[in-house]
C-alpha cells in the first residue's frame, strides 16, 4: 500500500469547522444549558440520580461527598471530579438556589466566596424537595439511555414534579449561547402553571399578576417592571437589583447605613471591601468606618458615617459606585427538543406542562399495568378458593409443580400467572377472613383500574391530577417572597458634595497649557503672589481663578469646541510646582488652543423650572476673528461628557477670538487689527442655539480681522488699545458712540506711515476697558514677556497714534496681551 493510499487531502477549515461544530453541539446540549423540562444541566441531573440510586435520601444519614462524586464519575459523568463537586456545591448553597437540592453537612462555602471544604470532609444527602424532582422515576415516567460505557442506564430527564427551571434558575455559558434565568418564588410559579393549564390563552400581563417577578434567595429590591415584562415575553430583559438598606441614628448625633440584604450573586466580602476602598481613596467624604457584622442572625454590613455627613447622599453614591445596586440581564435559554431556544415565561410553563402530561401518562400506564396484573391474580385466587376442594384434589394428583400448574390451567381455565399464584398460596389464606379480604382487594383493584383508565381517556382528569400534585408541593414547600418588586427604576442622583469635600482652591492655567489646582494654604505659604507661581521658563500664568472644588469650569477653544471640567478633577499641585499639561486632563487636539475659561456654579447648569424661559439666566457671548457674534444661554452648555463638544459653528478661515459671560445685557465693543471699532447693544444679537454660527457684528475689510471684543456699559472708563510694536493710548469710553450692529464702525487708532517716521505698529493686538490702574502683561511671538501699567498709556482722542510703552524688537513683535491675574484671586460667588 503506497503513502498516497494512506492519506486523503482535506481543507483545514473544513476539518476544524466540523470538529468545532461537534464540540459546540456537545457543550450546548450536554454541559452548559439546562433542559426546559427539569431545569437541570446534565451534571446536576447525574448527581441527583446517583444519590437517589445509592439511597442517599433525606430519611437516611449523611454520606461522604467523595462517595457521591465517585459514583457520578464512575457511572455517568466521565469528567473531572472538581467539576462534579462544584455542581454539587452549588446545589447545596442556599444563597444561590431558591430551594437547595442537596442537603449539605459541613463547610459548603459562604456568601464571602469562601470555597467549600474538600469533598473528603463534607457530607451530603438529597434535600426533601429534590425527591420531588425524582418522584415516580422508577415507574417508567422518563426515558433512560445507556451511560458512557454501556454498563448501566441513566435518565434522559427527571420527572421534575415542580417547575424547577424557573424556581431555582440557572446560569451557564457555552459556545454561541449563554443562559441566565433568575430564581422565582415556588408558590407563584406553581400558581402560574395551574393558571396556564386552566386557560391556555392566558397573556403575559395576566401571568405577571401571579408571578410578580424574580425572587432571589438573597432578597433585595428588584426595580424595572418593564424589564421583567420584556423578559417574560421575549426571554431577554434587564432589571436592577438593589440592596436592602436602612439609615439608623446612633449616639453622638451620628448616623449609620445598615445593609441587611445584598443583590443576587454579589460577594459580600468584596462588597464591604469596595465600600471601604472608597473611604480609603477619599472618593467619598463622610464614611468613618465599614464593618461586616454578619453572623447567625443574618447578613449585616454597617457603614458608620461621620458627624453631619449626608447619609442619603452617601447611600446614593454607594448605589451608583458599588455593587449595592447591580443590573441583572435575563437571557432565558433552555434546551427544547435537543436544541437551544430563547423562551418567555409562558413558553417555559407550556413546555413543563407537556412534560408533566407525559410523566403522569406514563406513570398511570405503569400503575394500570400493575393493577391489572394484580386484579388478574386476585381474580384467580378468588375463583380457586370458591372451588377449593377440586383444586386441592387436582394438585395432590399431580406429579410435580409443573404438572400441577399444567393441570390447573387445563382443568379449570386458569392462566399460567394465576396457576402460579395458586400454587404459592399459603395455607393460612384459606381462612374465611382471608377469602373476604381477597374479594375486597379485588373490588378495590377493579375500582383503581377504572380510575386509572379514566385518567388516560380524559385529558381534563389528567390535568386535574397534575394540578392536585402541584398544589400539594406548593403547600408543602412554598415560602414567602424574599425580594421586593418595585415597578419603576429609581434614578440615582449623587450630590457632588458627597464625593468631593467643598474647599476653596486656586486653579491656574498657563499660556503654555499647564494647569494645576492649589490649596489656599500652599498659595499663602509660597508668598501669596502670582509671580511666585511655578511655571516653565518663558511661560506665564494666563488665568488664575478662585473657585470651589465642587464648581465646574467651561473651557472654550479657538476651533469652536468646549469642555466642561469639574475643578475636583484637576490634579492638585503645590503653588511652586509647574502643574500638568492640560492635554493630560482634557482630550485637547494638538492644533487647537484654549481662548477662554469661565467658572460657573453647578446650579447654573440645572435646567430652569418649567414655564421659565431659558434666556432668564446667564448668557455666553462668542466673538470670532471675522467679526461674527453669537449669544447662547449658559444652560445649553450643561453636559456630563468629558470630551470636546461643539460650542459654536466656526466658518472656514475663521476662529473663536473670545468667549465671555453676560449676566445682564450690556454693550459690546469690537476692535479690529486695522484700528476700526464699533459699539452696539448686546441684545441686538438674538439668542441662538449651541451649535449656531452667530451674526455679523462688524463689517471688516478683506485684510482686516478682530483684535479684541470687550463688554462695556455707560460712559465711565477708558478704552486702551495696544499695537504689535508696543504703542498704546487710552481714549474715553464716551468717545465711542452707540451704533447699529454690522456697520464698518469708527477709527480708534492711527498707524504712522512714511520713510522717515518710526512706525507705531502694523496691527492692534489687544484692547481693554480700564477704570483704574491695572498691570498688563505682553508676550512676543518669541515668548518674551514684559509688563506695563495702564496709566503709562496717554489719554488721547480716537485717532491718536499712541505712545511706546513696551520696547520691542523689529524681529520679535508683540503677539498677545492680557491683564495680569490678581495677586490674590478672589472667588466669585
Amino acid at each position: 500500500m503506497s503513502i498516497l493510499e494512506n492519506f486523503l487531502p482535506a481543507f483545514l477549515e473544513e476539518v476544524v469547522g466540523d470538529r468545532f461544530g461537534r464540540y459546540s453541539k456537545y457543550i450546548i446540549q450536554d454541559r452548559a444549558i439546562p433542559d426546559v423540562r427539569d431545569g437541570l444541566k446534565p451534571v446536576q441531573r447525574r448527581i441527583l440520580y446517583a444519590m437517589y440510586d445509592a439511597g442517599n435520601t433525606p430519611d437516611k444519614p449523611y454520606r461522604k461527598s467523595a462517595k457521591t462524586v465517585g459514583d457520578v464519575m464512575g457511572n455517568y459523568h466521565p469528567h473531572g471530579d472538581a467539576s462534579i463537586y462544584e455542581g454539587m456545591v452549588r446545589m447545596a448553597q442556599p444563597w444561590k438556589m431558591a430551594h437547595p437540592l442537596v442537603d449539605g453537612h459541613g463547610n459548603w462555602g459562604s456568601m464571602d466566596d469562601d470555597p467549600a471544604a474538600a469533598m473528603r470532609y463534607t457530607e451530603a444527602r438529597l434535600s426533601a424537595i429534590a425527591m420531588e424532582l425524582l418522584r415516580d422515576i422508577e415507574k417508567r415516567t422518563v426515558l433512560f439511555k445507556d451511560n458512557f460505557d454501556n454498563s448501566t442506564k441513566e435518565p434522559v430527564v427527571l420527572p421534575s414534579r415542580y417547575p424547577n427551571l424557573l424556581v431555582n434558575g440557572v446560569s451557564g455559558i457555552s459556545s454561541g449561547f449563554a443562559t441566565e434565568i433568575p430564581t422565582h418564588n415556588l408558590r407563584e410559579i406553581i400558581d402560574a402553571c395551574i393558571a396556564v393549564m386552566g386557560n391556555p390563552a392566558i397573556t403575559v400581563p395576566e401571568l405577571m399578576g401571579i408571578v410578580k417577578g424574580p425572587d432571589f434567595p438573597t432578597g433585595g429590591i428588584i426595580m424595572g417592571e418593564d424589564g421583567i415584562r420584556e423578559a417574560y415575553e421575549t426571554g431577554k430583559g434587564r432589571i436592577y437589583v438593589r440592596a436592602k438598606t436602612a439609615i439608623e441614628d446612633v449616639r453622638g448625633g451620628k448616623q449609620q447605613i445598615v445593609i441587611t440584604q445584598i443583590p443576587y450573586q454579589v460577594v459580600k466580602s468584596k462588597l464591604a471591601v469596595s465600600i471601604d476602598n472608597l473611604r480609603l481613596e477619599k472618593k467619598v467624604d463622610g464614611i468613618a468606618e465599614v464593618r461586616d457584622e454578619s453572623g447567625r442572625q443574618g447578613l449585616r454590613i454597617v457603614v458608620e458615617l461621620k458627624k453631619d455627613a449626608d447619609a442619603e447622599g452617601i447611600l446614593a453614591f454607594l448605589f451608583k459606585k458599588t455593587d449595592l445596586q447591580v443590573a441583572y440581564n435575563f437571557n432565558m435559554v433552555a434546551i427544547v427538543n435537543k436544541a437551544p431556544r430563547q423562551l418567555g415565561i409562558k413558553a417555559m410553563l407550556e413546555a413543563y406542562i407537556e412534560h408533566q402530561k407525559e410523566v403522569v401518562t406514563f406513570r398511570t400506564k405503569y400503575d394500570l399495568e400493575k393493577a391489572e396484573d394484580r386484579a388478574h391474580v386476585v381474580e384467580g385466587l378468588v375463583k380457586a378458593l370458591n372451588i377449593l376442594d377440586a383444586v386441592i384434589e387436582t394438585i395432590r394428583a399431580s406429579k410435580n409443580r409443573q404438572n400441577a400448574q399444567d393441570n390447573l390451567t387445563e382443568k379449570f381455565g386458569f392462566s399460567e400467572r394465576q396457576a402460579d399464584a395458586i400454587l404459592t398460596l399459603q395455607l393460612y389464606r384459606l381462612t374465611n377472613l382471608e377469602i373476604t379480604q381477597l374479594q375486597k382487594e379485588l373490588d378495590e383493584t377493579n375500582k383503581k383500574i377504572a380510575q386509572l383508565r379514566s385518567i388516560l381517556e380524559n385529558p381534563r382528569k389528567l390535568m386535574k391530577v397534575i394540578q392536585d400534585e402541584l398544589t400539594e408541593i406548593r403547600d408543602k414547600y412554598g415560602i414567602d417572597r424574599r425580594s421586593v418588586i418595585q415597578g419603576e427604576v429609581e434614578e440615582i442622583k449623587v450630590n457632588l458634595e458627597v464625593t468631593v469635600p467643598a474647599e476653596d482652591v486656586l486653579v491656574s492655567i498657563s499660556r503654555g497649557g499647564y494647569v494645576k489646582r492649589t490649596s489656599l494654604l500652599s498659595f499663602t505659604r509660597s508668598g501669596g503672589e502670582i509671580g511666585s507661581a511655578g511655571v516653565k521658563e518663558g511661560d506665564v500664568i494666563r488665568w488664575s481663578l478662585g473657585v470651589s472644588t465642587v464648581d465646574p469650569l467651561l473651557l472654550f477653544t479657538q476651533k469652536g469646541q468646549y469642555f466642561l471640567l469639574p475643578v475636583h478633577q484637576i490634579p492638585e499641585f503645590k503653588w511652586k510646582d509647574t502643574g500638568t499639561a492640560i492635554v493630560n486632563v482634557l482630550p485637547l487636539s494638538k492644533d487647537d488652543r484654549i481662548v477662554s475659561v469661565i467658572p460657573v456654579k453647578p446650579s447654573e447648569l440645572v435646567p430652569p423650572p418649567e414655564g421659565q424661559p431659558a434666556d432668564a439666566g446667564p448668557v455666553l457671548v462668542f466673538v470670532t476673528k471675522r467679526g461674527q457674534v453669537k449669544r447662547t444661554p449658559l444652560i445649553e452648555y450643561a453636559t456630563t461628557r468629558n470630551m470636546a463638544i461643539a460650542a459654536c459653528k466656526v466658518g472656514d478661515g475663521d476662529e473663536v477670538l473670545t468667549v465671555f459671560r453676560s449676566d445682564a445685557p450690556e454693550d459690546l465693543l469690537l476692535v479690529s487689527e486695522q484700528g476700526m471699532s464699533i459699539r452696539f447693544a448686546e441684545n441686538e444679537v438674538s439668542l441662538q442655539g449651541r451649535v449656531a454660527g452667530g451674526v455679523r457684528g462688524i463689517n471688516l475689510k478683506e485684510d482686516d480681522a478682530l483684535a479684541d471684543a470687550i463688554p462695556v456699559s455707560g460712559d465711565e472708563g477708558e478704552i486702551l488699545v495696544l499695537s504689535d510694536h508696543g504703542y498704546a493710548k487710552r481714549t474715553l469710553l464716551l468717545d465711542y458712540p452707540l451704533q447699529g450692529r454690522g456697520g464698518k464702525g469708527i477709527q480708534t487708532f492711527e498707524f504712522k506711515e512714511g520713510k522717515r517716521v518710526k512706525p507705531n505698529g502694523t496691527r492692534l493686538i489687544a484692547a481693554f476697558l480700564v477704570k483704574e490702574a491695572v498691570t498688563l502683561l505682553t508676550v512676543t511671538a518669541g515668548s518674551a514677556t514684559a509688563e506695563f501699567l495702564s496709566e503709562t498709556a496717554p489719554i488721547d482722542d480716537r485717532r491718536a497714534q499712541g505712545k511706546n510703552v513696551v520696547p520691542t524688537d523689529k524681529s520679535d513683535a508683540l503677539a498677545e496681551a492680557f491683564k495680569k491675574p490678581l495677586q490674590s484671586p478672589e472667588r466669585k460667588d
